[in-house]
């Protein structure tokens, strides 16, 4: 009975784990990467932009993006969606993978400052050079690989559980691969729009409003991904507005939007 029950607790703390850095590090990336660094939905201070620099770098660990080379990358995306130019479309990569593989050495490329980029992709794209240089390198992807290695070893009680480490890895890739391949290809459209953008769960329940993409791609500014149609919920937007409230960001305003 109680080999039972620690075994059950056990097990519990592995999923709990894997959620936590689901949401959290998913939270990050579209909150403070995509609506702030990319789109600039709202705006915050210095401060707060350095809160969120390191609380994406906590959430997102081994998977760690730099809000610039997110927010530059994310720009040519909508910019140029869907055409040769687009850095991840379905329609010019033969899988998800390959896709993802293509993604990275442009956002590296970009985050290094190899290649250069329009203006327009960069102005007011929140940098911090100098925590970018260490968070982004290996070294801090090797260190925080190690600790989730650490912590299955010491929790891990099925071989099966040990099959979680690899998305723990590569969580943020995949949250890219879920949004910029298969919110392409299935789903729903509201807007008629000139990519193959649809949203991709009618409640999103996975992705904390990024499902909501043919919405999304259609206002790139509108700091709410839902509400078009009634089961639209975007639980990203709800926290906002909550962080709103409090003062520790500024919604910008939007106009209403039905669908076509």
């Amino acid at each position: 009975m109680w080999h039972t029950f620690v075994s059950l607790y056990l097990v519990m703390v592995i999923l709990i784990f894997v959620i936590i850095l689901w949401y959290s590090g998913l939270f990050f990336q579209t909150f403070f990467l995509h609506r702030y660094a990319a789109h600039q939905s709202f705006t915050m201070s210095k401060f707060g932009e350095k809160i969120c620099f390191i609380l994406t770098w906590i959430t997102q660990g081994s998977n760690y993006l730099s809000a610039y080379g997110y927010g530059v990358m994310h720009r040519m995306h909508h910019a140029y969606a869907d055409t040769e130019l687009d850095p991840h479309s379905p329609k010019y990569d033969p899988d998800p993978f390959s896709m993802l593989w293509r993604t990275k050495n442009i956002y590296a490329d970009i985050n290094a400052k190899k290649v250069p980029v329009e203006e327009r992709f960069t102005k007011n794209v929140p940098q911090w050079d100098r925590f970018d240089r260490f968070f982004s390198s290996w070294g801090s992807r090797l260190i925080w690989g190690i600790l989730y290695t650490v912590f299955f070893f010491y929790f891990a009680t099925a071989w099966w559980q040990w099959l979680l480490l690899p998305i723990v890895y590569f969580m943020a890739p995949i949250h890219g691969m879920i949004i910029n391949w298969f919110a392409h290809i299935y789903g729903y459209k509201n807007f008629k729009v000139k990519d193959t953008s649809t949203n991709f769960l009618p409640f999103d329940f996975l992705m904390m409003g990024e499902a909501y993409h043919n919405n999304h791609h259609k206002y790139g500014g509108r700091p709410n991904f839902g509400s078009v149609r009634w089961h639209e919920i975007d639980p990203t937007y709800i926290i906002m507005k909550c962080l709103h409230a409090i003062g520790f960001i500024q919604l910008k305003k939007f106009p209403k939007v039905v669908r076509e």
